[in-house]
């Protein structure tokens, strides 16, 4: 053998192996295919037996809960997280392509709805009145029920650690056959995605442009453990699903129909689909329209977008530099997504108007941001939800300053007592000073407050209900915690704030600031037609005895007031309460307010004693009332909190304070027009 020969390299292939270390034996086609549809897989066992064969046991001794199954269906990351993986695999959604019915779905996730009464505020105001398609009440229905108990799911839900609210609104919902039918074939649809039944309530709505449904889901499966839904389906699945059955019942959108939503949309004040796609297609907000496609489908775009752009360019908000060369400004979605707020705002307000057999000029309307800046006095003409996803409310104001006001975010039990045709007092965000703030300022010295020595001085003192010292003064802590981030105080050390002098001022101003709630008052639950010939002391005679009209407006529900207090003032006259003399002045009798006061509660006492079989005895002035509060009866008097013993009840002036003790004992001390309550260790708590 030549030295070359034992020199060159040679190769000996071997067997074949896996590049990667300690990979074990190579897995056929089969396996992998299997393996990848395990992955895929969310089936729960109720809808596969071959998992419901091996995941089925017997319950515990006893008839206790089964264990829970670990790295069950839908855990990780949700349920109909395979569903999206198979939409991802093969191509991406499809509610988005050419020819499918557009459906627009909105979802919410809301925690402990059924432990702070979210929950029943929601389902409350989605069944409130003129919103079925024949203007009546909203009717609840679930997956078998035409009429679900909502209380019932209000009960079956109180527990749950959250809840899913939704709302389906398919574009061309007015051709449906039957939308409540539609529901319930998506929510098939949606409980075979995530592989679990649902416990749902949904209601439909026609009371605005387009029919929606709104559905209201449990936040617990099947097993009774929570619900996780993947947030990719949330956003997307629902949709396409909701797309597909309306694409199914309608038939897919046609070219021509296609064209006439669309030039439709050319001359709308709010953000359109045309809008959104020369968005999308500018160039750094330019637009190069000079080159005429030869295709009849672009020749058409072609043309929607010159023709929107025309409409923009009287708006302000797009310019053309050259023939067919546009530019788009900055403000043009913003703006038109406002647009078109405000519109339907304005729609919303001339409908209730409508409703309401009123008409108004809609110069005179004004729109709030949130709280106004001055308290507004008038009639409720509408309220409804601002988000329909939320608890808060809008409430339309029809004021006696001539002008009808709009204001949003109201806390629904700021106007529980006030319906339709009720005077209400809207005003600025509360901002009275916290009593935190008050003992921060006091136990400070030389501008820093020590927590050692304010827990010093509360041992020393031991006013501390429950003895806790620590968690007290921990709690003045964590609200200089607050106060720091917003750079209103200083952290010298951990026992050491420096406080400015005006602490108080900068910490009122910063939680003003925060809170976006406006106060509320409510002058009459009753409006002006049941105020004229009450017996009691009403809202109007409170204007009549203060003789001040100057903020009465000489239009609208302004000269509406005027003239019913003209017609209240002859009652009172005809009734002996109030006497006219030659030269037109009108004299009231002496504690005419006392007096109607009285003399309605006495009406109304007796009236329910018929019914409860106890005799019925007033209060006097300086009496102290105890008993057990067990309701409240809204007069036009005002409101108030029926007090009850075993051999008789009586009928006290109410205040929010006494809410909290309903079915319990309470006492109180009556003084006039008002009342002293006293509540547990809290003595002689006046309002």
């Amino acid at each position: 053998m030549s030295a070359d020969d034992e020199n060159r390299f040679r190769v000996k292939p071997g067997r074949i192996r896996s590049d990667t270390p300690k990979a074990g034996k190579a897995k056929s086609f089969l396996t992998q295919a299997k393996k990848l549809a395990r992955q895929h897989s969310n089936a729960h066992p109720k809808y596969s037996s071959r998992l419901g064969s091996r995941s089925a046991g017997k319950s515990p001794a006893g008839g206790g809960k089964a264990p829970r199954a670990t790295g069950g269906p839908g855990v990780r990351r949700g349920r109909g997280a395979s569903f999206v993986r198979a939409r991802t695999l093969s191509g991406g959604w499809r509610h988005s392509a050419p020819g499918i019915r557009r459906v627009v779905v909105k979802t919410r996730y809301v925690q402990q709805a059924g432990k702070n009464g979210k929950a029943a505020a929601h389902l409350r105001y989605i069944q409130r009145d003129g919103t079925s398609r024949d203007g009546e009440r909203g009717q609840l229905y679930s997956a078998n029920e035409d009429r679900a108990d909502g209380d019932a799911f209000l009960d079956r839900g109180k527990e749950d650690r959250h809840q899913f609210r939704f709302i389906v609104s398919p574009e061309d919902g007015a051709d449906l056959t039957d939308l409540t039918a539609h529901t319930r074939d998506l929510m098939k649809q949606v409980e075979a995605d995530l592989g679990t039944k649902l416990d749902w309530v949904a209601v439909n709505h026609y009371n605005t442009g387009h029919p929606h449904v709104h559905v209201i889901v449990r936040g617990k499966d099947d097993l009774g453990e929570n619900l996780v839904i993947n947030g990719d389906y949330l956003a997307n699945g629902i949709r396409e699903r909701a797309s597909e059955l309306t694409t199914l019942e309608l038939g897919p959108v046609t070219e021509i129909e296609q064209s006439r939503k669309l030039s439709a949309e050319v001359d709308q004040d709010r953000f359109t689909r045309i809008d959104r796609a020369m968005t999308e297609e500018a160039d750094e907000r330019f637009l190069d329209l000079r080159h005429e496609p030869d295709d009849p489908r672009r020749q058409f775009n072609r043309t929607l977008r010159l023709r929107r752009l025309a409409k923009l360019e009287k708006m302000g908000l797009a310019t053309e530099h050259a023939p067919g060369v546009w530019e788009m400004s900055e403000r043009m979605e913003p703006t038109l997504r406002e647009l078109g707020e405000r519109g339907d705002i304005i729609r919303n307000m001339h409908k209730a108007l409508k409703a309401d057999g009123l008409e108004r000029d809609p110069m005179t309307f004004h729109i709030h941001d949130g709280p106004p800046e001055t308290p507004i006095v008038g009639r409720v003409v509408d309220k409804y939800l601002t988000d329909e996803m939320g608890e808060n409310l809008t409430i339309v104001v029809d004021g006696i300053d001539g002008r009808t006001h709009h204001v949003p975010g109201i806390d629904p039990a700021r106007v529980e007592d006030a319906r339709i045709g009720s005077v209400i007092e809207i005003g600025p965000a509360e901002t009275m000073a916290r009593p935190s703030d008050r003992t921060i300022t006091a136990i400070a010295e030389d501008g820093v407050y020590r927590p050692s020595r304010h827990l010093e001085q509360a041992k020393f003192e031991g006013r501390v209900p429950g003895g806790d010292y620590e968690a007290y003064v921990d709690a003045h802590v964590r609200r200089l915690e607050a106060l720091r981030r917003a750079g209103i105080v200083e952290r010298i050390d951990a026992d050491q704030w420096r406080i400015p002098e005006d602490f108080e001022n900068r910490a009122s101003a910063y939680d003003a600031g925060r809170n976006r709630q406006a106060s509320v008052r409510v002058l009459s639950a009753f409006d002006l037609e049941k105020q004229i010939g009450a017996d009691g002391a009403t809202w109007l005679d409170r204007r009549m005895l203060a003789n001040d009209a100057s903020d009465l407006a000489s239009t609208g529900f302004g000269q509406q007031v005027r003239e019913a207090m003209d017609q209240r003032r002859d009652h009172h006259i005809e009734h002996g309460d109030a006497t006219r003399q030659q030269n037109g002045r009108v004299f009231y009798r002496r504690n005419l307010l006392a007096n109607l006061r009285e003399r309605e509660v006495a009406r109304v006492g007796a009236e329910m004693a018929e019914s409860k079989a106890l005799p019925f005895r007033a209060a006097t002035g300086g009496e102290t009332v105890s008993g057990k509060f067990t309701s409240t009866v809204q007069l036009t008097s005002g409101k108030f909190a029926l007090i009850e013993k075993s051999h008789e009840f009586t009928l006290v002036p109410w205040r929010p304070v006494i809410d909290r003790q309903l079915g319990r004992e309470v006492m109180a001390i009556v003084q006039g027009g008002s009342v002293s309550w006293q509540l547990g260790r809290q003595r002689g708590l006046g309002l």
